[in-house]
């Protein structure tokens, strides 16, 4: 085998053309997905103080934020609900005018066929404890109980236009029951994101306030155990047994070989959430002059592509849209 001074690897780094024509990972609008919070009643939005440049949407600039993220050529939107009130079982998320399928009529209503308007299916933005389920008697979440509500949940979001629902919570059986509720409703067109392997992370910080999370303790019964991948492909199987069509791995950063077993193991598209806490680290060492904000960003998008997602959920959506729609 040859070596130097025949072969020299250096000639495909030495211009950004060349750089450019052998790149092996790309980064296009229509990869990446735009999370969003939408607050009852709020009259102008409202700054998430641990993600800055993240806001607490009113109706009317959600609805703007969605004419923009279409135009830009996004993937779509994830729309969550922060409600004014809340109680045991979550009843805000299945009310055809709570806050969330509100604002997935809104959504639909704004952008029509142009961008996928996906919807967080999970209960734990209307309980007023902040779990993902409803608790039985002791206090402990009840899977099964939990899933009835899935259900009605998915079908109140389709009846609402949501072209993709996102199971979340981690609950035995979640994509089942939903698939199973959506067919018999004639919703049989709707998409399912799989959120089907979910670790309890710290990462999540930041989300508890972009959502006004009521959530006391933690989530480790539900969510999965950072140290372990093989659990992370048991459950993919699982979801996709019962009908996922998509399958989602969250975080992202800390889990990147996990996105890239599971990209190596199944047949379906393979999401990826950059979620909360990475945003804010990378947005927090920036504003101290610790790393150049913008490389950071594409360099962290890149890596999760790299890895293996094709779909990427990021607070970063627009303005990295933005900028790959202008080189």
């Amino acid at each position: 085998m040859p070596g130097f001074p025949e072969v020299r690897p250096r000639r495909l780094r030495s211009s950004e053309a060349v750089r450019r024509l052998v790149a092996e990972t790309s980064l296009e609008p229509r990869q990446l997905i735009l999370p969003m919070f939408v607050r009852e009643g709020a009259r102008e939005p409202i700054a998430i103080k641990s993600m800055p440049g993240v806001v607490q949407h009113t109706r009317d600039t959600a609805r703007k934020a969605i004419a923009e993220a279409a135009q830009l050529g996004l993937g779509g939107v994830m729309l969550f609900g922060v409600p004014t009130s809340k109680d045991e079982v979550g009843s805000g998320a299945i009310d055809p005018d709570g806050i969330l399928n509100v604002a997935i009529r809104d959504a639909v209503s704004e952008a029509g066929d142009a961008l996928l308007v996906m919807s967080d299916l999970c209960l734990d933005e209307f309980t007023s404890h902040g779990h993902c389920g409803v608790l039985d008697s002791s206090g402990h979440v009840d899977n099964d109980a939990t899933l009835k509500l899935y259900a009605e949940m998915g079908v109140a979001q389709a009846t609402a236009g949501a072209h993709v629902v996102g199971p979340s919570g981690m609950m035995d059986g979640q994509v089942g029951v939903v698939r199973t509720a959506l067919d018999a409703a004639g919703f049989i067109d709707t998409v399912i994101l799989a959120y089907a392997v979910k670790y309890a992370s710290a990462f999540f910080g930041p989300f508890r306030e972009a959502v006004d999370s009521s959530l006391t303790g933690d989530r480790k019964t539900y969510q999965q155990d950072n140290a372990n991948a093989r659990d992370a492909i048991r459950e993919v199987d699982l979801d996709i047994a019962e009908g996922a069509d998509i399958v989602m791995v969250k975080p992202a950063l800390a889990y990147l070989d996990i996105i890239r077993q599971v990209r190596d193991h199944v047949n379906v598209p393979v999401a990826a959430y950059n979620i909360s806490g990475e945003y804010a680290m990378v947005e927090a060492a920036a504003a101290n002059g610790w790393i150049d904000r913008d490389k950071a960003i594409l360099e962290t998008l890149t890596s999760i592509r790299r890895a293996g997602a094709d779909t990427i959920l990021t607070y970063w959506a627009t303005e990295v849209a933005q900028q790959l729609n202008y080189r």
